[in-house]
């Protein structure tokens, strides 16, 4: 055969370009399609999605939800602005042209920085003490050498053939910067580590010390309300020891530079040892860094492209975590074929999964890779009018992660006949995915065998899969993986194991499935059975890791995190089917029983939150006294996972009860508070949505304290523990102390009868003396001043000033700058002089968007003419607005969302505002710029309340405790557990130097704070979750209203002055407004408002 001439060679490869390297694939296709559309921010569609489903479902919806589809159909209609490729009003675009030119520019800079140049959006380290993340370098356990547990950095980094590229940490959630970006280090040569925003502040700060990263690169998403720029006053910033780069794609296609100089990965004579290293979905609390090779993804690509190719016409989704390997497929497999990648803000995927039907639809999407579990939760919605249009657009249908139910195949497959589907099988050390099995052969499957999930299938190209069995006829056992796809090995962590990737020993029976024999193997845990026809079929783990929505979860870890807590002696943690839903347990040996209380189980969600990712937390926490033990002495989890500890007992002893009429009623009570179609016997409230707003509402109907439904989350659990009257509850000796049965309700009765010195709930009084002071009461409105606006009146707005300075919140409290306190506080109320009769109008004066949902009422602060509104949202952002004008004078974005109202220190000098994410802000009046922040351990939503006279903020805290802030000198000087979370305001009576705080745990606390020495002087327990704010009337009487409808007032020593009873649950505080200065105005779940008269306790 005629040899070619270099002319000839270069021509044919010009015709058919070998695949040599990423980068390469990903040049050819942009240049080849520079004008067509890359990447669509589908910001557009998300904001008709989140708007439509929020007004559908005030709550959130469940997956079964009745949304009508054909709204936003309508919408879409209208807003399209155009079909080929379908872009819609709010969409932004970023053609192939773009994409290359960001990637050269970012590529370029990143290569500069490596080498030691400077940028001007590069941000140095500088010394943090002892809150620097310090690391060493790290080291590669290489394949080779796994199998003897030796560190081999050496021969990695030092080999003739091979060199240890640099690791850049790539701060972003999924969007086009995020492409750009790791696009750009593979130009460079050298290897990206996905660091995804939404991980915990301590995991995240762990892998970039264990990964030992060279330079971070963060971005604001182009989304626009993602992520705080990466800059010096960023929490990340301050707290690594590497250079940060913050980018925006803007930048890059602005200061486009040629890469000329750059050597191309695959032109180097040294080939790096791994591309990106990506850490174990870290379930463990110890994630592992995988070292993954370009090898392995190429080889992926390859295979998916051979077998079902794309040609550059098809419509992708880019939905997955970047905490997944799966994401990398996601995006590579569009990108390097010229196809359309659809990318939705993650914020609301993750707010609410179901919106993905829309984008789906919205897109025409051709490709959608997930897991069983989510197309689980939004089947319902492919059942109606939308699953047609999906049907007839979604070819491809990848899942992967999780066991493939056969009950969901046979769903899957009737609402999409159209679409292949394929059950993929693999993990991150194997570069994603090693086999596959195409569902349109399960029917030929079935005939042969009986099974019960979809067969993971047979090696994809360049793997081989072996099946390591105990005998020469067996054909179960355990699963390794060699061939292109497996990693190097894991970075660093040099105490974890290495006996994953071994060399398998000739002795052994091995059954291969594939003639490319690999020297070495990845051993994955998995025991599995080989079908006749080839295919294999996942039976469980060997060493007790799950897998849970996409989640690798090693069980032993979590009970060694367990096991850290304070308060735990010992812990076992078992993974639960139920239906096809795999749940976590955790049974738990106290240390000391008598901490077991309604606080216990929501510290420890809260500790483990803190430290791993919330799909790891345990769903069930079971205190008990020993664990089953084997004849060896180890914990028999077999006998822990096949018993039923909460209900076994009860399921005995109660043989012959007719319990159908309670069950029902319980049923009813939980359709009612969630909203749901249907409720089994052994529906989980709480995994079925409920939260403590909607238990309150069943301990309502059913008539039992709130506490009882946590330990008995089941209908059937909860009626059996009500008839048999026992459980589990620890907080009482017996159950009639734990609940009380109301068989009948009188649906319009108030309950008036008054009590004198009543011991219902009993009291401690902690000390006595309680001195009275000539202060007033900083909630005993004094001065009273009504403010009349004459009914003609062009605006609110125009009044003469009351006071100088003066706020006005949800409360109507009034504070007076330059006022000494003695001379109290005044309330005021604005009034409207309008004759009876006539006719008025609101007037649209103003409207300023939020982005999200408003769950606080404003507080507005008069400051001379000028008045200025505050108020956030759960968009995360806090506003200051000119009320007058509605002009924005600042804003600012803070660590979570805002669900309670502000208040302003004494000297109008600061807003104090507290957040989602646990923190009380203490930000400047005029600038919004953060003077102060006290970190709690659990959500604020309560309104912070002014102590003028110590210079003291109080406030509470999910986190079960009160604080006492100063905001003079930035410290916190006191702080109270409460008992529960505190959703109210506390009150302050400084005519007796009292404060008065009430939680969802039923508790009352009065404090002394006539001096800093602030003793409690009572407690009062009673049993009953408190939400709203409590009140005071005139003579020091504190007013509280109960979630079960109660209303009671107590004098100052704590003792129960009357009860009334309304109609239903009560969830806010009491109204004593100045016009109804005798009265208690009280609102109740069922629509109604009850008007109270202190003295004489009657309605």
């Amino acid at each position: 055969m005629k040899a070619q001439s270099p002319e000839e060679e270069e021509e044919e490869e010009t015709q058919t370009p070998r695949f040599c390297c990423l980068s390469h694939e990903f040049f050819r296709a942009a240049s080849a399609n520079p004008n067509k559309t890359a990447v669509i921010h589908a910001s557009g569609v998300a904001h008709l999605s989140t708007r439509l489903r929020q007004t559908a479902h005030p709550f959130p919806p469940p997956a079964s939800s009745n949304f009508n589809h054909d709204n936003i159909s309508t919408l879409l209609e209208q807003r399209v602005e155009s079909l080929s490729p379908p872009v819609y009003n709010g969409d932004r675009c970023f053609t192939y042209s773009h994409l290359l030119k960001a990637v050269d520019s970012l590529a370029s800079r990143i290569s500069s920085i490596l080498l030691g140049a400077d940028d001007p959006h590069l941000i140095t380290p500088k010394p943090q003490g002892d809150n620097a993340v310090n690391h060493e370098k790290g080291t590669i356990y290489a394949a080779e050498n796994l199998e003897t547990n030796v560190s081999s950095s050496e021969s990695v980094v030092d080999s003739s053939e091979e060199y240890r590229p640099k690791i850049v940490g790539i701060y972003m959630p999924p969007s086009v910067e995020y492409i750009v970006a790791v696009l750009s280090v593979l130009r460079c040569g050298e290897a990206f580590l996905p660091l995804d925003p939404y991980w915990p502040k301590e995991r995240l700060l762990s892998i970039v010390a264990s990964s030992s990263a060279d330079l971070i690169i963060g971005s604001k998403s182009s989304f626009g309300s993602e992520l705080d720029e990466l800059d010096e006053s960023h929490w990340l910033v301050k707290s690594v020891s590497c250079p940060v780069l913050s980018v925006s794609i803007e930048e890059s296609l602005q200061e486009y530079s040629d890469l000329t100089d750059l050597l191309w990965p695959c032109a180097n004579e040294k080939k790096r040892s791994f591309c990106y290293l990506m850490y174990t979905s870290g379930s463990t609390g110890k994630p592992k860094g995988v070292c993954g090779t370009e090898q392995g993804l190429s080889n992926r690509f390859l295979w998916m492209q051979g077998l079902y190719p794309l040609n550059g016409q098809e419509s992708l989704l880019f939905k997955t975590s970047i905490s997944f390997v799966d994401h990398l497929q996601e995006f590579f497999s569009a990108i390097l074929t010229a196809c359309m990648l659809v990318i939705p803000p993650f914020s609301v995927l993750k707010e609410n999964i179901c919106s993905i039907i829309d984008f789906l639809q919205a897109y025409s999407i051709n490709r959608l890779t997930a897991v069983p579990s989510l197309m689980k939760t939004i089947l319902p919605g492919l059942q109606t009018h939308v699953g047609l249009r999906v049907q007839s657009s979604l070819k491809l249908l990848l899942l992967s992660g999780e066991l493939f139910p056969l009950t969901l195949w046979e769903k899957l497959s009737t609402v999409l006949p159209n679409t292949f589907i394929l059950n993929l099988y693999g993990s991150t050390e194997v570069s994603g995915d090693c086999t596959y099995f195409d569902c349109k052969r399960m029917p030929l499957v079935l005939k042969e065998d009986m099974l019960t999930s979809v067969p993971i299938g047979l090696p994809i190209y360049n793997c081989d899969v072996v099946l390591l069995c105990e005998n020469a006829s067996s054909k179960e056992g355990e699963l390794y993986v060699g061939g292109s796809c497996i990693s190097r090995g894991y970075y660093t962590e040099s105490n974890m194991k290495s006996e994953n990737f071994v060399k398998l020993p000739q002795s052994y029976w091995m059954n291969s499935m594939n003639d490319c024999k690999s020297k070495l193997y990845f051993r994955t845990g998995d025991f599995v059975k080989q079908l006749s026809s080839g295919d294999f079929v996942f039976l469980g783990r060997k060493d007790r890791i799950v897998k849970i929505n996409g989640h690798r979860i090693a069980l032993e870890e979590i009970e060694d995190l367990l096991r850290k807590h304070p308060y735990i002696n010992d812990a076992a943690v078992i993974c639960r089917n139920i239906e096809e839903l795999l749940l976590l347990e955790a049974f738990i040996i106290l240390e000391d029983k008598e901490r077991l209380d309604e606080s216990l189980i929501p510290a420890i969600r809260s500790w483990m939150i803190s430290k791993l990712p919330s799909a790891v937390v345990p769903n069930y926490f079971i205190f008990v006294d020993s664990f089953p033990v084997s004849s060896s002495g180890k914990v028999n989890y077999e006998l822990l996972v096949d018993s039923r500890l909460l209900t076994m007992n009860v399921k005995d002893k109660v043989v012959n009860i007719d319990c159908s009429s309670l069950l029902r009623r319980i049923q009813k009570a939980f359709h009612d508070a969630l909203m749901v179609e249907k409720v089994c016997n052994d529906d989980d409230f709480f995994t079925m949505g409920g939260n403590s707003l909607s238990a309150a509402h069943v301990a309502h109907s059913l008539g039992i304290d709130m506490r009882f439904l946590y330990y008995h989350p089941s209908p059937f659990k909860l009626c059996m523990a009500l008839l048999q009257k026992r459980g589990s509850c620890a907080l009482h000796n017996k159950l009639d102390d734990c609940f009380e049965l109301i068989t009948e309700r009188q649906d319009n009765h108030v309950s008036s009868n008054h009590i004198e010195n009543s011991n219902t709930h009993e009291s401690w009084m902690i000390s006595k003396g309680n001195d009275d002071n000539s202060l007033p009461s900083k909630r005993l409105k004094r001065g009273i001043t009504d403010v009349m606006l004459s009914a003609d009146e062009s605006s609110p707005w125009h009044f003469s000033p009351i006071f100088e300075s003066s706020s006005f919140s949800r409360c109507n409290k009034v504070l007076h700058k330059g006022q000494p306190a003695v001379t109290g506080t005044q309330q005021t109320t604005w009034l409207a002089n309008a004759p009876r009769g006539s006719r008025g109008h609101i007037k649209d004066c103003w409207k300023v968007y939020m982005e999200s949902c408003v769950d606080a009422s404003p507080m507005l602060v008069s400051k001379g003419s000028d008045i200025y509104l505050f108020i956030g949202s759960h968009s995360h952002k806090f506003l200051c607005i000119n009320a007058r004008s509605g002009s924005v004078q600042w804003e600012i974005k803070l660590d979570g969302r805002v669900e309670c109202t502000a208040a302003i220190v004494s000297d109008f000098s600061q807003v104090v505002v507290g957040c989602y994410m646990g923190k009380i802000y203490f930000l400047d009046f005029s600038s919004g710029t953060i003077c102060w922040s006290f970190q709690t351990s659990g959500e604020v939503k309560s309104q912070p309340v002014v102590d003028t006279r110590r210079h003291l903020i109080w406030c509470g805290s999910h986190d079960h405790n009160l604080y006492a802030l100063d905001y003079k000198n930035h410290c916190c000087v006191y702080k109270l557990p409460c008992g529960g979370s505190i959703f109210g305001s506390p009150v302050i009576d400084e005519v007796r130097g009292l404060l008065y705080v009430a939680s969802t745990g039923g508790r009352i606390t009065a404090i002394s704070i006539s001096d800093f020495s602030f003793t409690v002087l009572w407690l009062n327990d009673l049993e009953v979750p408190i939400f709203g704010s409590l009140g005071i009337t005139e003579i020091g009487t504190v007013i509280c209203c109960l979630v079960d409808g109660h209303v009671l007032a107590l004098d100052p020593n704590g003792s129960t002055v009357w009860k009334q009873t309304t109609d239903g649950p009560i969830f806010s505080g009491p109204c004593m407004p100045s016009t109804l200065p005798h009265e208690v105005l009280v609102c109740s779940r069922k629509g109604s408002v009850y008007s109270f008269k202190p003295v004489r306790a009657s309605q």
